[in-house]
């Protein structure tokens, strides 16, 4: 890849309305395909090269990668606005806000990383990877991630800051989804409800008893006081007049560190039913790992470095719930920082927005720290002075 662009504001918010204008609903597969195309075509023009089309199950990702790559960027394309929101949520630029599906969660992040990259001597040892299904998990991009990270000295993702003070996110918690399913038995609910199990009735003490495993009264291992278990989805029964025969309970569980997780993990499957006559079916299981403090500690200590060294602000670092891709580079043993990208508010909502002002001095951050993390991991021209 040949970087062949500068930072400037102007070409910033030209090549985020192009982005913007593209929709890309995670469910509408030609939609995102179409997104893919404008994605290639901004990153080409900026980077000197067109990425690598992935597509699988009908998801386009892409992929450019220079050299042996040593620092992987993190995107994605799909945004959870349903093709046509632009009718409502048009795209607008008024009063150093800029508005519209998906602008700030995440399309402003792939600008700011490609004018970023752009404006770097050499791209040797990057791997770039914008996927196009984040929104609902990355099922058909996680090995994708993976299989980068593994081997790769550092991951930055795009993801949007903490908050609207630019605040870095140097922790996320893993992400686990269950569903308890209970067997019952069905019976006239007049006639003779004695010859049945309720499955309704079990699956309220299933309810009560999975929303006790956040953490348990005197527990004060790992995750203490921020594992939450929360059950969600409850369904029972088919008719109004027969004993339930069958329920489902579907329960969310946010852990901070991996031990933390495989400890609900373990109990949740070590539930058992408290009717006779009553069984139980555990399905699901861990869906992200968490994003540890340590696997950010060292790239963020290098993120107040390189604010110092452009005379911006120091970041602040900031713990947050959501998942992103940031879980599957950091459970796959890379250093990760997440939420260097746009900075605004309302992420998935009526509201959503960038802080206009901020796109340049993200870039520029973004780009100090690559080419930081460049010198130190590259034995031909390591800098002693960056390395951690």
């Amino acid at each position: 890849m040949t970087p062949n662009g500068r930072f400037a504001l102007p070409g910033m918010l030209a090549g985020l309305k192009r982005l913007v204008l593209r929709e890309s609903f995670s469910a509408d597969h030609v939609a995102l395909r179409r997104s893919a195309d404008e994605v290639a075509a901004l990153g080409g023009e900026l980077l000197g090269a067109a990425p690598e089309r992935i597509v699988i199950d009908g998801v386009t990702h892409l992929r450019w990668s220079s050299g042996v790559p040593r620092v992987l960027l993190v995107g994605h394309h799909d945004t959870v606005w349903p093709t046509g929101s632009l009718r409502e949520h048009p795209w607008s630029v008024a009063d150093g806000v800029a508005r519209g599906p998906g602008v700030l969660d995440m399309k402003a992040g792939l600008v700011q990383m490609f004018h970023a990259l752009a404006s770097l001597p050499s791209l040797d040892g990057v791997c770039v990877l914008v996927n196009g299904d984040e929104e609902i998990g990355s099922p058909t991009s996680r090995s994708l991630i993976e299989e980068t990270a593994r081997n790769c000295a550092a991951a930055y993702v795009l993801e949007p800051a903490a908050d609207e003070h630019g605040a870095l996110k140097t922790e996320r918690k893993g992400v686990a989804r269950y569903e308890i399913v209970v067997h019952g038995r069905a019976a006239h609910a007049g006639l003779e409800p004695e010859r049945g199990v309720n499955a309704a009735i079990e699956a309220a003490h299933q309810v009560l008893a999975a929303a006790e495993l956040g953490v348990p009264p005197g527990f004060r291992g790992p995750g203490s006081g921020r594992t939450t278990v929360t059950p969600t989805l409850v369904s029972a029964g088919t008719t109004v007049n027969t004993v339930p025969a069958a329920a489902r309970v579907s329960v969310d569980v946010r852990a901070p560190n991996a031990a933390a997780q495989h400890r609900v993990d373990g109990l949740i499957r070590a539930l058992s039913p408290r009717l006779g006559g009553a069984s139980l079916e555990i399905r699901g299981g861990i869906r992200r790992p968490p994003l540890e403090a340590a696997s950010s500690r060292a790239l963020f200590a290098l993120a107040v470095e390189a604010a110092a060294e452009l005379g911006q602000q120091p970041p602040r670092a900031a713990a947050v719930g959501g998942a992103s891709d940031g879980n599957f580079t950091a459970g796959a043993g890379c250093p990760t920082l997440d939420g260097l990208g746009a900075v605004g508010g309302g992420a998935h909502a009526d509201t959503e927005y960038v802080d206009v002002t901020r796109l340049v001095p993200r870039a520029r951050l973004l780009a100090r720290l690559v080419a930081r993390t460049l010198a130190a991991t590259d034995p031909r021209t390591r800098d002693p002075r960056s390395t951690r």
